[in-house]
């Protein structure tokens, strides 16, 4: 006995839902089991993909698979900030900062309040770019600049206001 569409959507759902909430041990094993049993190709949330995809580069090593499948995500729904963000890990296990950076920014384009993705991006200690464009960032020159450029940025503002 196959299941229907809508089970498989409905186990899809609840697979996404366990992820969400760091169930993934039982998450991820019902994302599995629906993905081994969608032979009829039923219409399925992006997140489902994009879940699965981050639990196979994280649990599997699967990176490549991880990867493909995230993007697969944004190409059925490119408004669904959580699959920027779940791309943006992948790209974070494989070491591809860049990628992540770019990923999460993009989801900030489509949802600039989303808080997972601001909080990843402030994670990933996203830097300024360096002063002088035209010189490499560990040029002298460019750190110095950049330090006072900090310094500045950083004071206190002033009143302009006198009493």
């Amino acid at each position: 006995m196959t299941e229907s569409a809508f089970d498989l959507t409905e186990s899809a759902r609840t697979g996404v839902e366990l992820c969400r909430q760091g169930r993934w041990d039982q998450g991820f094993r019902t994302l599995c089991q629906v993905a081994n049993a969608d032979r009829q190709r039923a219409k399925l949330p992006s997140v489902f993909y994009s879940y699965l995809g981050l639990g196979m580069a994280r649990y599997e090593k699967r990176y490549d698979d991880g990867e493909k499948l995230c993007q697969r995500a944004i190409e059925i729904e490119f408004f669904e900030p959580e699959n920027y963000l779940n791309l943006a890990k992948v790209y974070g296990l494989r070491g591809k900062r860049p990628q992540a950076v770019e990923a999460l920014r993009k989801g900030l384009q489509i949802d600039g309040s989303h808080q997972q993705l601001r909080d990843m991006l402030l994670e990933l200690g996203v830097r300024k770019k360096p002063v002088l464009s035209f010189l490499s960032r560990d040029n002298p020159l460019n750190r110095l600049l950049g330090r006072i450029r900090h310094d500045v940025s950083s004071r206190p503002k002033r009143s302009s206001s006198r009493s």
